[in-house]
């Protein structure tokens, strides 16, 4: 997390000018002149899509809505499989649940992001779509798994809902396959209380994700609404124009955001390296990465426990491993599961990569507020206790 770290006057200023400037109208569509022709939710499109460097950006209510739309767009439904990984947070598999299909989970690699080789094992005929996680600020193993898409012929959509400013190969996550979306619930990078988007290059994608996040609505322009016709089932995903008035400002902070994220990170990482006593999470794309958490890898779960109890004990923050592990990890979802014969009886002992490396695993969140002095005094305590 960072964008709630800084929230500040500017985000307060861009919510009053809703009703000074827009005369209160707190919604994404219609009301022209009294809103003064300023339509908060499509300017933070066009300068999130500009920012990624994509053609099409569509907003929506959270990050789960956008991945439940991003599927929808895709025509996948009962029937249909979607393969995930075991390692993300649980609103991916609701958003594929959403959609009537079914979510099928393969294990992590050494990265704790998708494993190239368990995807290929669990393709089958009714796979219409590969969910790449990128999880804690790191991409998955993009080239593997777009070549895999290409000869399958499986589209991608990326949940990118923790990995917004991650490059890889010079290219934003979330403009790799057919589609990314990305979070702005209050821990994210960017922040608007809750909201998500939906990112594409295709025009057809476009059109659908916009009708499908608002009842049908084609959203035709200078038609109004109640003339405007429906192009499909929808439902209402929309976002307001007061998310949208904080996402323009914490966008417009990301760039400073993720310097300093990265500032403070190779701050630890370097003190943490000379030492050698510890193993720090393996990166597909290091020079790329949004240094959003460091991770400290242990030998064996059961000195992770240890060294996580004294950091508790010191006061030294620790973020989603191990503290909110169940709510990130496939094996602890037994109210998913309890009707899926595929996993039912069996899923405390699936994946035993990601169960290995995340019982192992401890994640230091990097905060962007914090003095080189406060950072210092923070790895030596961690230092001394492991």
């Amino acid at each position: 997390m960072s964008g709630n770290e800084i929230i500040d006057d500017q985000e307060l200023r861009e919510l009053k000018n809703i009703f000074t400037k827009s005369k209160g109208v707190l919604f994404a569509h219609g009301f022209d002149l009294r809103r003064n022709n300023i339509f908060r939710t499509k300017i933070f499109e066009k300068n999130f899509r500009k920012y990624l460097k994509c053609k099409y950006a569509v907003s929506c209510s959270s990050g789960t809505a956008a991945g439940t739309i991003a599927l929808m767009a895709l025509g996948i439904g009962k029937g249909d499989e979607v393969i995930v990984q075991s390692f993300t947070f649980i609103a991916a598999i609701e958003s594929i649940l959403m959609t009537g299909a079914k979510p099928v989970i393969v294990d992590t690699d050494n990265t704790l992001g998708m494993c190239p080789k368990d995807l290929q094992k669990k393709i089958t005929k009714k796979t219409k779509c590969i969910m790449p996680v990128h999880m804690l600020g790191k991409s998955c193993n993009m080239d593997e798994i777009k070549k895999i898409s290409k000869l399958k012929k499986i589209p991608i959509v990326e949940d990118a809902c923790e990995a917004l400013g991650v490059k890889y190969k010079n290219k934003f996550i979330g403009t790799l396959g057919e589609m990314g979306f990305f979070s702005f619930d209050f821990g994210k990078i960017i922040t608007t209380g809750e909201g998500g988007m939906v990112t594409t290059n295709n025009k057809n994608l476009y059109i659908k994700l916009k009708a499908l996040r608002d009842h049908g609505h084609e959203n035709k322009s200078n038609i109004h609404r109640g003339l405007d016709k429906a192009i499909c089932r929808g439902f209402n995903f929309r976002m307001t124009e007061m998310q949208a008035a904080v996402g323009i400002v914490q966008l417009k902070k990301l760039k400073k955001i993720l310097y300093l994220k990265e500032r403070n990170f190779k701050i630890i990482e370097k003190k943490l390296l000379e030492k050698k006593l510890i193993q720090l999470r393996k990166s597909n794309n290091g020079s790329s990465d949004q240094h959003d958490f460091l991770c400290l890898v242990f030998p064996h779960k059961l000195l992770a426990k240890r060294v996580y109890l004294k950091f508790v004990k010191q006061k030294i923050p620790v973020g989603i491993l191990p503290v909110a592990k169940k709510w990130h990890f496939a094996g602890d979802w037994g109210h998913l599961w309890k009707n899926d014969s595929r996993y039912s009886k069996s899923y405390k002992r699936m994946w035993s990569n990601s169960k290995n490396l995340l019982d192992r695993t401890i994640s230091i969140p990097i905060s962007i507020k914090s003095s080189k002095k406060m950072i210092l005094r923070n790895v030596e305590k961690i230092l001394n206790i492991i």
